[in-house]
């Protein structure tokens, strides 16, 4: 009785305060991440340092850049994360939606694996353990086999790199037509058959064809890391949205990455803004973590 007594208590608590709890939320409590967004969402405008401050005003711990080819720009953004304390977990590998690995055309897979090395080494510069790669495009000119193929080959000659400098290249599931299933992304990475080749899981991006609680579950361990951002369909209409305006099962979600123990950093990949934006998108992304469904009295942004 007391037991029951105290969960309607912390329930009741947790309504008044404007959150409503999934019944998982009451035993397992805050998620063990760190909140991060990607560089783009703290706008254009302002030095690094003035765009790292105000991330970390908002209430967030964590960045991931893109790729840098400047050396006095990357140096500047690592001064930048070390003086305002908002660490680099990650880096956004830039060069591989307009120069896929999968490409047939030799010149632009070049450029992609040059644009993969210098990712690498702006996250030895940066402190940071992981750079997200989408893996391969398949499209007109490219069937799924020769995607694959060309993909597993490619990546294989840069996890020599990434072994050497310690750096975890996560293959990303993204709107690219290739890894259509928990099944098939489980496969891929496994077929490495390396510590430094993991998955980078978008919650969003399944969506439309799946269900981001149950992909967490079926890939597990093989995470390194997680992107967060809503979506939803209306009227025939795809958008990707503020978190908590969509139709993603975020209980079903806090409960899947409980269940699997994922303790890594989360970041946020949405539209940006000013401080006080990233300080409303903050409190829905701890009201997720907390297993909240709403957070009454936001105002949309």
């Amino acid at each position: 009785m007391e037991r029951r007594t105290f969960l309607s208590a912390a329930a009741a608590a947790a309504t008044s305060a404007g959150l409503s709890t999934s019944a998982a939320a009451q035993n397992t409590g805050r998620l063990p991440v760190q909140k991060g967004l990607v560089i783009g969402m703290m706008g254009r405008h302002g030095s690094y340092h003035y765009r790292f401050q105000m991330a970390r005003d908002a209430g967030f711990e964590c960045v991931e850049p893109n790729t840098v080819t400047d050396p006095k720009e990357a140096e500047t953004i690592a001064k930048a994360a070390q003086v305002t304390g908002l660490k680099i977990h990650g880096v956004m590998n830039s060069a591989h939606w307009r120069f896929p690995l999968s490409s047939a055309d030799p010149a632009e897979v070049k450029q992609s694996m040059e644009g993969m090395m210098t990712s690498m080494r702006n996250a030895k510069e940066w402190g940071a353990d992981t750079v997200l790669l989408v893996p391969a495009v398949v499209n007109p000119g490219v069937t799924y086999e020769e995607a694959m193929e060309r993909s597993k080959r490619q990546v294989s000659e840069l996890l020599n790199t990434a072994t050497k400098m310690r750096i975890t290249i996560a293959v990303e599931n993204v709107w690219n037509k290739f890894l259509l299933s928990p099944i098939e992304y489980c496969q891929y990475v496994d077929s490495f058959k390396s510590p430094y080749l993991k998955a980078y899981f978008d919650v969003g991006n399944v969506q439309l064809y799946g269900y981001p609680e149950h992909w967490l579950r079926s890939l597990d361990k093989r995470i390194a890391k997680i992107h967060f951002k809503d979506f939803r369909f209306r009227n025939r209409e795809a958008q990707f949205v503020n978190l908590l305006d969509g139709d993603l099962n975020w209980p079903g979600i806090y409960d899947s990455m409980a269940a699997i123990g994922y303790k890594g950093p989360v970041t946020l990949e949405i539209a940006g803004g000013d401080l006080q934006y990233l300080t409303d998108v903050n409190n829905r992304f701890e009201a997720i973590l907390k297993g909240a469904t709403s957070l009454r009295g936001t105002k949309n942004s």
